[in-house]
C-alpha cells in the first residue's frame, strides 16, 4: 500500500498544484481527500475539478457540509467565507454543465453516509474522528489536558486512524502523546509498528495551523507514514483572498501558519 492523504485544501490551488507537483516527484499514483475541499480560499471551482480529476477517495469535510447544513456555529470569517463559497458554487437554471457537475460532487459527498469514512488495510481515513467523523477535534494537546476523551476515541480505532480537521500534523500514540513534525524539515517519517494504536493527523494542504506556511500532506504505507512539507506562493493566494472580498484574515494567516 502507499496511499496519499491530502487534507483540508480550503479552495488554495496554488497549494494543490504544488503538492500534485510533489505527488509526481514521489511517484504516488493513489492519492485520497480527506475533505474540507472548500472553504476560506478563493478557488473553490478549480479544487473541486482538481479532487473530481485526481483523487481515487474523498472524504466529507465539515466546511463541505456547511455549503448545505449551514455554518452557523463557525467563526464569523468562516462563516463569511462560506456564504461566499455557496453563491458562487450554487448553480441556477441557467447554469452551465460544469457549475452544476460540481455542486452535484458536493451535494453527493454530503448527502451519502458512506463519504464519511473509509477503511483500506491497517488504515481508516476520516476527516475528525471516529466518534465523530465529519465535526469532531481531536487536538495535539488532548493527549494530556483530555484524556479520557482520547480513550474513547481510540476505543474505536480497529489499528490506524488518519484524519485533518485540525490542520496540526503529527501522531498520537497509544500512550496519548504527541508526536510532532520536527521544525524546518521538509519530509519525516514515523514507522508504525503492528500492535501499536495511533490516531494521526496529515496537516492541512490550503491554511496549515502549526506555525508552518508550507502546504503539508502524508504518504501511508503499511508500517510507516511519511509527511511532506512544500513551499508555494502564499501571496498570490493571498491577493486573491483580498481581490474577492473575502475577509483579510484569512489572507494574513496564511504567510504565519496559523
Amino acid at each position: 500500500m502507499r496511499l496519499a492523504v491530502i487534507s483540508d485544501l480550503h479552495s488554495n490551488r496554488e497549494a494543490l498544484e504544488a503538492v500534485f507537483a510533489d505527488l509526481q516527484s514521489q511517484g504516488v499514483q493513489r492519492i485520497a481527500c480527506l475533505g474540507d475541499v472548500v472553504g476560506y480560499g478563493p478557488d473553490p471551482e478549480w479544487c473541486i475539478d482538481a479532487v473530481r480529476a485526481r483523487c481515487e477517495i474523498s472524504i466529507l469535510g465539515n466546511h463541505d457540509a456547511a455549503i448545505f447544513d449551514g455554518a452557523a456555529d463557525f467563526n464569523p470569517n468562516a462563516r463569511a467565507a462560506i456564504e461566499w463559497t455557496r453563491e458562487r458554487l450554487e448553480p441556477s437554471w441557467w447554469s452551465a454543465l460544469d457549475k452544476r457537475a460540481r455542486w452535484r460532487w458536493l451535494q453527493d459527498l454530503w448527502a451519502q453516509p458512506g463519504r464519511r469514512m473509509y477503511n483500506e488495510g491497517r488504515w481508516l481515513l476520516l476527516h475528525g474522528s471516529p466518534r465523530d467523523p465529519v465535526r469532531e477535534y481531536v487536538l495535539h494537546t488532548d493527549g494530556y489536558l483530555n484524556p479520557e476523551k482520547v480513550a474513547s476515541v481510540f476505543a474505536g480505532i480497529p489499528d490506524l486512524c488518519i484524519g485533518g480537521h485540525t490542520h496540526h500534523p503529527g501522531l498520537i500514540d497509544d500512550q496519548f502523546h504527541f508526536h510532532e513534525l520536527p521544525a524546518g524539515a521538509a519530509s519525516y517519517t514515523l514507522e508504525l509498528p503492528r500492535g501499536r494504536k495511533a490516531l494521526l493527523n496529515s496537516g492541512s494542504v490550503g491554511q496549515p495551523r502549526d506555525g508552518d506556511p508550507r502546504a503539508c500532506y502524508a504518504i501511508l504505507e503499511d508500517e510507516r507514514v511519511t509527511w511532506r512539507r512544500v513551499a508555494y506562493d502564499v501571496r498570490a493566494v493571498q491577493q486573491k483572498i483580498r481581490t474577492v472580498g473575502l475577509p483579510e484574515v484569512l489572507a494574513r494567516r496564511l504567510e504565519l501558519g496559523r
